[in-house]
Protein backbone atom coordinates (compact mmCIF):
# COMPACT_ATOMS: atom_id res chain seq x y z
CA UNK A 1 0.00 0.00 0.00
CA UNK A 2 1.42 3.48 -0.85
CA UNK A 3 0.62 5.93 1.82
CA UNK A 4 1.60 9.50 2.36
CA UNK A 5 1.27 11.24 5.89
CA UNK A 6 0.96 15.21 5.82
CA UNK A 7 2.15 16.78 9.28
CA UNK A 8 4.52 19.37 11.10
CA UNK A 9 7.01 17.45 12.82
CA UNK A 10 10.48 18.61 12.31
CA UNK A 11 12.05 15.65 14.66
CA UNK A 12 10.72 13.10 12.10
CA UNK A 13 14.09 14.52 10.61
CA UNK A 14 16.39 13.58 12.80
CA UNK A 15 17.10 9.59 13.06
CA UNK A 16 17.59 9.33 16.67
CA UNK A 17 14.16 11.10 17.57
CA UNK A 18 11.42 9.03 18.85
CA UNK A 19 8.95 10.28 15.98
CA UNK A 20 11.43 8.96 13.20
CA UNK A 21 11.46 5.53 14.69
CA UNK A 22 7.90 5.32 15.12
CA UNK A 23 7.17 6.34 11.75
CA UNK A 24 9.60 3.52 10.84
CA UNK A 25 7.41 0.93 12.53
CA UNK A 26 4.37 2.56 10.49
CA UNK A 27 6.63 1.96 7.02
CA UNK A 28 6.74 -1.66 8.09
CA UNK A 29 3.15 -1.98 8.83
CA UNK A 30 2.08 -0.13 5.56
CA UNK A 31 4.92 -0.87 3.38
CA UNK A 32 5.77 2.12 0.91
CA UNK A 33 5.29 5.38 3.52
CA UNK A 34 5.53 8.89 2.13
CA UNK A 35 6.03 11.94 4.83
CA UNK A 36 5.79 15.73 4.21
CA UNK A 37 5.96 17.84 6.45
CA UNK A 38 7.43 21.44 7.47
CA UNK A 39 10.64 21.27 8.04
CA UNK A 40 14.15 23.40 9.21
CA UNK A 41 15.22 23.05 5.44
CA UNK A 42 14.10 21.86 2.17
CA UNK A 43 14.82 17.98 2.38
CA UNK A 44 14.07 14.54 0.53
CA UNK A 45 14.98 11.21 2.18
CA UNK A 46 14.76 7.28 1.71
CA UNK A 47 14.93 4.82 4.72
CA UNK A 48 14.52 1.40 3.99
CA UNK A 49 13.03 -0.30 7.10
CA UNK A 50 12.35 -4.07 7.50
CA UNK A 51 9.39 -4.92 5.61
CA UNK A 52 9.25 -1.31 3.79
CA UNK A 53 10.12 2.07 2.95
CA UNK A 54 10.10 5.23 4.83
CA UNK A 55 10.43 8.55 2.22
CA UNK A 56 10.46 12.24 4.09
CA UNK A 57 10.05 14.99 2.74
CA UNK A 58 10.60 18.80 4.53
CA UNK A 59 9.50 22.25 3.31
CA UNK A 60 10.64 25.28 4.94
CA UNK A 61 8.35 28.37 4.45
CA UNK A 62 6.89 31.01 6.42
CA UNK A 63 4.05 29.74 8.80
CA UNK A 64 1.05 31.23 6.60
CA UNK A 65 2.10 30.28 3.32
CA UNK A 66 3.09 26.07 4.16
CA UNK A 67 -0.26 24.90 4.10
CA UNK A 68 -0.76 25.96 0.50
CA UNK A 69 2.72 24.62 -0.39
CA UNK A 70 2.02 21.58 1.71
CA UNK A 71 -1.23 20.85 -0.61
CA UNK A 72 0.59 21.52 -4.02
CA UNK A 73 3.84 19.51 -2.59
CA UNK A 74 1.28 16.52 -1.81
CA UNK A 75 -0.61 16.60 -4.76
CA UNK A 76 2.89 16.17 -6.66
CA UNK A 77 3.86 12.89 -4.44
CA UNK A 78 0.16 11.75 -5.16
CA UNK A 79 1.05 11.90 -8.50
CA UNK A 80 4.45 11.01 -8.78
CA UNK A 81 4.07 8.36 -6.71
CA UNK A 82 0.94 7.11 -7.26
CA UNK A 83 -0.41 7.06 -3.35
CA UNK A 84 -3.47 4.94 -2.43
CA UNK A 85 -4.31 7.66 0.41
CA UNK A 86 -3.34 10.43 2.33
CA UNK A 87 -3.52 11.13 5.88
CA UNK A 88 -3.81 14.58 7.19
CA UNK A 89 -2.44 15.00 11.08
CA UNK A 90 -5.40 17.03 11.98
CA UNK A 91 -8.74 18.35 10.57
CA UNK A 92 -7.56 21.86 10.67
CA UNK A 93 -5.16 23.42 8.02
CA UNK A 94 -3.63 20.02 7.59
CA UNK A 95 -6.62 18.37 6.54
CA UNK A 96 -7.77 21.03 4.31
CA UNK A 97 -4.42 20.52 2.60
CA UNK A 98 -4.92 16.66 2.47
CA UNK A 99 -8.40 17.66 0.53
CA UNK A 100 -6.91 20.04 -1.80
CA UNK A 101 -4.36 17.97 -2.93
CA UNK A 102 -6.08 14.74 -3.35
CA UNK A 103 -8.87 16.30 -5.66
CA UNK A 104 -8.15 15.17 -9.36
CA UNK A 105 -6.67 12.11 -8.24
CA UNK A 106 -7.54 8.79 -7.06
CA UNK A 107 -6.11 8.93 -3.34
CA UNK A 108 -8.54 8.39 -0.60
CA UNK A 109 -8.56 11.07 1.91
CA UNK A 110 -8.10 10.28 5.70
CA UNK A 111 -8.25 12.58 8.81
CA UNK A 112 -6.68 11.69 12.20
CA UNK A 113 -8.17 13.78 15.24
CA UNK A 114 -5.72 13.87 18.12
CA UNK A 115 -7.84 16.61 19.42
CA UNK A 116 -10.99 17.43 21.75
CA UNK A 117 -12.12 20.60 19.14
CA UNK A 118 -15.62 19.88 19.81
CA UNK A 119 -14.68 20.59 23.77
CA UNK A 120 -16.63 23.82 24.99
CA UNK A 121 -13.88 24.59 26.45
CA UNK A 122 -11.81 24.31 22.85
CA UNK A 123 -13.13 28.03 22.40
CA UNK A 124 -14.53 28.97 25.55
CA UNK A 125 -11.74 30.25 28.27
CA UNK A 126 -13.66 32.07 31.10
CA UNK A 127 -15.23 29.61 34.04
CA UNK A 128 -16.59 31.23 36.82
CA UNK A 129 -15.27 28.99 39.51
CA UNK A 130 -11.61 29.10 38.48
CA UNK A 131 -9.32 31.20 36.34
CA UNK A 132 -10.27 32.66 32.52
CA UNK A 133 -7.47 32.22 30.17
CA UNK A 134 -6.86 33.12 26.74
CA UNK A 135 -8.59 30.64 23.67
CA UNK A 136 -6.97 31.69 20.69
CA UNK A 137 -9.24 32.83 17.89
CA UNK A 138 -7.87 30.63 15.52
CA UNK A 139 -9.44 27.82 17.73
CA UNK A 140 -13.28 29.00 16.61
CA UNK A 141 -11.79 29.73 12.68
CA UNK A 142 -10.36 25.51 12.77
CA UNK A 143 -13.69 24.52 14.37
CA UNK A 144 -15.05 25.55 10.83
CA UNK A 145 -12.44 24.02 8.80
CA UNK A 146 -12.64 20.67 10.62
CA UNK A 147 -16.43 20.86 9.51
CA UNK A 148 -16.30 21.57 5.77
CA UNK A 149 -13.07 18.59 5.83
CA UNK A 150 -15.15 15.98 7.83
CA UNK A 151 -17.43 16.38 5.51
CA UNK A 152 -15.04 15.66 2.06
CA UNK A 153 -13.25 12.79 4.21
CA UNK A 154 -13.13 9.27 2.88
CA UNK A 155 -12.05 7.71 6.59
CA UNK A 156 -11.54 9.45 9.79
CA UNK A 157 -9.42 8.17 13.17
CA UNK A 158 -9.84 9.28 16.52
CA UNK A 159 -7.71 8.27 19.61
CA UNK A 160 -10.66 8.49 22.10
CA UNK A 161 -14.14 7.48 22.58
CA UNK A 162 -14.95 11.32 23.41
CA UNK A 163 -13.77 12.38 20.33
CA UNK A 164 -15.97 9.63 18.27
CA UNK A 165 -18.77 10.23 20.51
CA UNK A 166 -18.58 13.88 20.29
CA UNK A 167 -18.43 13.41 16.40
CA UNK A 168 -21.14 11.63 15.89
CA UNK A 169 -23.51 13.39 18.46
CA UNK A 170 -22.39 16.65 15.57
CA UNK A 171 -22.10 15.43 11.96
CA UNK A 172 -24.03 12.10 12.69
CA UNK A 173 -23.78 10.07 8.99
CA UNK A 174 -22.64 12.93 7.47
CA UNK A 175 -19.27 12.00 7.96
CA UNK A 176 -17.97 8.46 8.04
CA UNK A 177 -17.77 6.27 10.78
CA UNK A 178 -14.38 7.12 12.97
CA UNK A 179 -12.28 4.73 14.04
CA UNK A 180 -11.11 4.34 17.64
CA UNK A 181 -6.79 3.90 17.48
CA UNK A 182 -5.16 5.52 20.38
CA UNK A 183 -1.84 6.59 21.01
CA UNK A 184 0.68 3.89 21.47
CA UNK A 185 2.24 3.71 24.73
CA UNK A 186 4.94 0.97 25.84
CA UNK A 187 3.13 -0.62 28.66
CA UNK A 188 6.62 -0.33 30.71
CA UNK A 189 7.29 0.24 34.60
CA UNK A 190 9.38 3.58 34.57
CA UNK A 191 12.65 3.40 36.55
CA UNK A 192 12.07 6.51 39.63
CA UNK A 193 14.40 9.68 38.79
CA UNK A 194 14.55 11.72 41.67
CA UNK A 195 12.97 15.24 41.71
CA UNK A 196 15.72 18.09 42.77
CA UNK A 197 16.37 18.29 46.44
CA UNK A 198 12.85 19.61 48.43
CA UNK A 199 11.44 20.41 51.96
CA UNK A 200 8.09 18.32 50.59
CA UNK A 201 6.78 15.52 52.60
CA UNK A 202 3.83 15.34 49.62
CA UNK A 203 5.08 16.40 46.33
CA UNK A 204 2.58 16.89 43.31
CA UNK A 205 4.05 16.93 40.05
CA UNK A 206 2.31 18.14 36.89
CA UNK A 207 3.82 17.92 33.53
CA UNK A 208 2.94 18.88 29.49
CA UNK A 209 3.23 22.33 28.02
CA UNK A 210 2.68 25.01 29.73
CA UNK A 211 -0.13 26.80 27.35
CA UNK A 212 -3.41 28.01 28.69
CA UNK A 213 -5.44 25.01 27.81
CA UNK A 214 -3.86 22.90 30.51
CA UNK A 215 -4.93 25.36 33.29
CA UNK A 216 -1.85 25.27 35.57
CA UNK A 217 -3.55 28.19 36.86
CA UNK A 218 -6.38 26.29 38.81
CA UNK A 219 -3.39 23.66 40.33
CA UNK A 220 -1.77 27.27 41.75
CA UNK A 221 -5.23 28.20 43.03
CA UNK A 222 -6.18 25.01 44.75
CA UNK A 223 -2.44 24.28 45.96
CA UNK A 224 -3.07 28.10 47.73
CA UNK A 225 -6.34 27.35 49.32
CA UNK A 226 -5.06 24.34 51.16
CA UNK A 227 -1.24 25.23 51.88
CA UNK A 228 -1.93 27.05 55.60
CA UNK A 229 -3.31 23.33 56.44
CA UNK A 230 -0.60 21.17 54.82
CA UNK A 231 2.11 23.23 54.81
CA UNK A 232 4.79 20.24 53.68
CA UNK A 233 2.56 20.28 50.23
CA UNK A 234 4.64 21.29 47.00
CA UNK A 235 4.18 20.94 43.38
CA UNK A 236 6.72 20.04 40.74
CA UNK A 237 6.41 21.69 37.14
CA UNK A 238 7.70 19.48 34.35
CA UNK A 239 7.43 21.29 30.83
CA UNK A 240 7.82 24.55 29.04
CA UNK A 241 5.83 27.07 27.14
CA UNK A 242 4.07 30.53 27.09
CA UNK A 243 2.83 30.43 30.35
CA UNK A 244 5.65 30.03 32.50
CA UNK A 245 6.31 33.60 33.69
CA UNK A 246 2.67 34.34 34.07
CA UNK A 247 2.64 31.48 36.25
CA UNK A 248 5.91 32.29 38.03
CA UNK A 249 4.02 35.43 38.40
CA UNK A 250 0.84 34.00 39.91
CA UNK A 251 2.59 31.56 42.35
CA UNK A 252 4.30 34.80 44.12
CA UNK A 253 1.16 36.79 43.85
CA UNK A 254 -0.27 33.97 45.51
CA UNK A 255 2.62 33.22 48.36
CA UNK A 256 2.71 29.98 47.45
CA UNK A 257 6.32 30.63 45.57
CA UNK A 258 8.33 28.63 47.37
CA UNK A 259 6.03 25.56 47.47
CA UNK A 260 6.24 25.35 43.12
CA UNK A 261 9.30 24.19 41.22
CA UNK A 262 9.72 24.74 38.00
CA UNK A 263 11.93 21.86 36.18
CA UNK A 264 11.32 23.47 32.65
CA UNK A 265 11.66 20.89 29.51
CA UNK A 266 12.94 17.67 30.78
CA UNK A 267 12.48 15.72 27.63
CA UNK A 268 11.54 11.79 28.54
CA UNK A 269 12.02 12.00 32.17
CA UNK A 270 8.62 13.09 32.74
CA UNK A 271 7.49 9.21 33.39
CA UNK A 272 10.72 8.54 35.89
CA UNK A 273 9.90 12.22 37.87
CA UNK A 274 6.51 11.15 38.02
CA UNK A 275 7.90 7.96 39.83
CA UNK A 276 9.42 9.91 42.80
CA UNK A 277 6.28 11.97 43.18
CA UNK A 278 3.17 11.67 45.59
CA UNK A 279 0.89 12.83 43.30
CA UNK A 280 0.51 13.14 39.40
CA UNK A 281 -1.99 16.19 39.32
CA UNK A 282 -3.45 17.83 35.53
CA UNK A 283 -5.97 20.56 35.40
CA UNK A 284 -6.30 20.64 31.12
CA UNK A 285 -9.20 22.15 29.95
CA UNK A 286 -9.63 19.22 27.01
CA UNK A 287 -7.44 16.60 25.99
CA UNK A 288 -7.61 14.32 22.81
CA UNK A 289 -5.95 11.51 24.56
CA UNK A 290 -3.71 12.71 27.68
CA UNK A 291 -0.69 10.23 27.52
CA UNK A 292 0.58 12.20 30.64
CA UNK A 293 -2.74 9.81 32.21
CA UNK A 294 -1.29 6.83 30.99
CA UNK A 295 2.17 7.70 32.07
CA UNK A 296 0.92 8.14 35.84
CA UNK A 297 -0.91 5.05 36.10
CA UNK A 298 2.54 3.43 34.63
CA UNK A 299 4.48 4.78 37.17
CA UNK A 300 2.35 4.09 39.59
CA UNK A 301 1.82 7.32 41.43
CA UNK A 302 -1.96 8.32 42.36
CA UNK A 303 -3.36 10.72 39.49
CA UNK A 304 -5.80 13.80 40.29
CA UNK A 305 -7.02 14.92 36.57
CA UNK A 306 -9.80 16.66 35.33
CA UNK A 307 -13.12 15.33 33.38
CA UNK A 308 -10.91 14.97 29.54
CA UNK A 309 -9.83 12.80 27.21
CA UNK A 310 -9.85 9.19 28.10
CA UNK A 311 -11.15 9.76 31.72
CA UNK A 312 -14.29 7.59 31.76
CA UNK A 313 -13.23 5.53 29.07
CA UNK A 314 -10.10 4.24 30.68
CA UNK A 315 -10.18 5.60 33.91
CA UNK A 316 -13.18 5.73 36.06
CA UNK A 317 -13.35 8.43 38.79
CA UNK A 318 -13.17 7.34 42.30
CA UNK A 319 -12.01 4.04 41.40
CA UNK A 320 -8.98 4.45 39.39
CA UNK A 321 -8.43 8.17 39.60
CA UNK A 322 -9.90 11.60 41.43
CA UNK A 323 -11.67 13.68 38.53
CA UNK A 324 -12.87 16.70 39.00
CA UNK A 325 -15.10 19.29 36.84
CA UNK A 326 -12.53 21.53 34.46
CA UNK A 327 -12.21 24.61 35.99
CA UNK A 328 -12.96 23.91 39.48
CA UNK A 329 -9.90 24.87 42.11
CA UNK A 330 -11.69 23.69 45.36
CA UNK A 331 -12.80 20.16 43.61
CA UNK A 332 -8.75 19.70 43.13
CA UNK A 333 -8.21 21.15 46.86
CA UNK A 334 -10.34 18.75 47.95
CA UNK A 335 -9.15 15.85 46.17
CA UNK A 336 -5.00 16.87 47.31
CA UNK A 337 -6.31 17.19 50.72
CA UNK A 338 -8.41 13.45 50.33
CA UNK A 339 -5.09 11.89 49.33
CA UNK A 340 -2.56 13.61 51.80
CA UNK A 341 -5.01 12.60 54.68
CA UNK A 342 -5.49 8.92 53.00
CA UNK A 343 -2.85 6.35 52.61
CA UNK A 344 -5.13 3.42 51.58
CA UNK A 345 -6.98 5.42 48.98
CA UNK A 346 -3.37 6.32 47.82
CA UNK A 347 -2.54 2.37 47.71
CA UNK A 348 -5.96 1.61 45.78
CA UNK A 349 -5.82 3.70 43.06
CA UNK A 350 -2.44 2.93 42.28
CA UNK A 351 -3.13 -0.23 41.83
CA UNK A 352 -6.64 -0.01 39.99
CA UNK A 353 -5.41 2.59 37.26
CA UNK A 354 -2.58 0.87 36.36
CA UNK A 355 -5.01 -2.54 35.67
CA UNK A 356 -6.78 -0.40 33.53
CA UNK A 357 -4.25 0.61 31.74
CA UNK A 358 -2.79 -2.14 31.23
CA UNK A 359 -5.63 -4.13 30.27
CA UNK A 360 -6.96 -1.16 27.75
CA UNK A 361 -2.88 -1.19 25.93
CA UNK A 362 -3.33 -4.97 25.80
CA UNK A 363 -5.95 -4.30 22.84
CA UNK A 364 -3.82 -1.71 21.45
CA UNK A 365 -0.54 -3.18 21.50
CA UNK A 366 0.12 -2.98 17.69
CA UNK A 367 -0.80 0.55 16.75
CA UNK A 368 1.17 1.21 13.52
CA UNK A 369 -0.48 -2.54 12.10
CA UNK A 370 -3.93 -0.82 13.49
CA UNK A 371 -3.68 2.29 11.42
CA UNK A 372 -2.05 -0.01 8.48
CA UNK A 373 -5.63 -2.04 8.42
CA UNK A 374 -7.73 1.18 9.13
CA UNK A 375 -5.97 2.98 6.22
CA UNK A 376 -6.06 -0.12 4.06
CA UNK A 377 -10.11 -0.65 4.50
CA UNK A 378 -10.28 2.74 2.13
CA UNK A 379 -8.38 1.43 -0.74
CA UNK A 380 -11.28 -0.76 -0.79
CA UNK A 381 -14.34 1.51 -0.78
Amino acid sequence: MKVLFLGSDPSLFDTESAAHKRMRTYANAIGDLHILSGARKNICESFFTEQGTLTLYGIRAPKLCLPFLLARKAHKIIVDHDIEVISAQDPFEHGRAAVSAARGTFAKVHIQIHTDYLSHWYVHGKIFRGATVPVPVLNRVRRRIAEQVLLKADGIRVVSERIRESLLKKYGTTIPEPSVIPIGVAAITPQPIALPSHQFTFALLAAGRLEPEKRIEDILYAIARIVAEYPSLGLFIVGSGSERKKLERMATGLGIRDRVIFLGERGQDAPGLMASAQAFIQASAYEGYSRTLVEAALARVPIITTDVGIVGEVFKGYEQVLAAPVGDPAALATHIAGLIEDVQARKFLVIEAEKSVRSHLAQFEDVPNLVAADLKSLVSI
